[in-house]
């Protein structure tokens, strides 16, 4: 899952950004809307987090840009602000969801998962292929009944390659998926966090690898 988050106090920001990632999603961060528009038009996020009083472009003004996206990401709006007419002006703008500020960490992640399964074209929620099956929400994968003990990276690749299966996956594209715009495109990182998912798969191997093409699940 693609995450922007989009708030102007950089601890915050990047707290929640972490806090995501620790939880298997790429997130990117912008702090202010005229970069948040940027990385918008130059990435495809399923959701995003928008903080509501942002410099240079307001969030008010940025949710209606956002909605009026073709393939727009979902919005989950956040604010100071948690009086009933914030939340339904922020909703009428075209927010898909509203959180106040301060809010519970494991809340916020819920509803940025929930988001996603919102979104129109929203992928199934549990995955299947070769003997596998994966719950993102639980955090659990299983081969041929076997638990699978993953990194948080190790099991964003392998739901990449499940929802991709039977199609194969580049590097690059597990790069842009699993990872973020900091992630260095010259480095091995694609290949070693395979590598050690294939060997926490066990046999027989199931991750095929086609020089000049990527990884796909057998």
């Amino acid at each position: 899952m693609r995450v922007l988050v989009v708030e102007d106090a950089p601890d915050l920001a990047e707290v929640v950004a972490e806090g995501l990632r620790d939880q298997g999603m790429a997130v990117d961060v912008a702090h202010d809307g005229l970069a948040a528009t940027e990385k918008l038009d130059v990435t495809a996020y399923d959701v995003v987090l928008l903080d509501r009083d942002l410099p240079r472009i307001h969030g008010d003004v940025l949710c209606r840009m956002i909605t009026e996206r073709v393939d727009r990401p979902m919005v989950l709006m956040l604010t100071a602000a948690d009086a009933p007419g914030d939340r339904v002006s922020g909703l009428t703008l075209g927010a898909d969801d509203y959180l106040a500020k301060p809010f519970h960490f494991p809340e916020l992640v819920l509803r940025v998962r929930a988001l996603a399964r919102r979104k129109p074209d929203a992928r199934p929620l549990i995955v299947r292929a070769a003997g596998i099956e994966l719950d993102p929400v639980r955090r659990t994968a299983v081969r041929d009944g076997r638990r699978l003990v993953l990194s948080v990276k190790e099991f964003a690749v392998l739901e990449a390659l499940l929802r991709a299966s039977p199609g194969f996956l580049s590097a690059e594209a597990l790069l842009e998926q699993v990872w973020d715009e900091n992630a260095d495109p010259v480095t091995n990182t694609v290949t070693v966090t395979v590598g050690r998912l294939r060997r926490k798969l066990g046999g027989p191997p199931v991750v095929v690898t086609t020089p000049g093409v990527g990884y796909r699940i057998a």
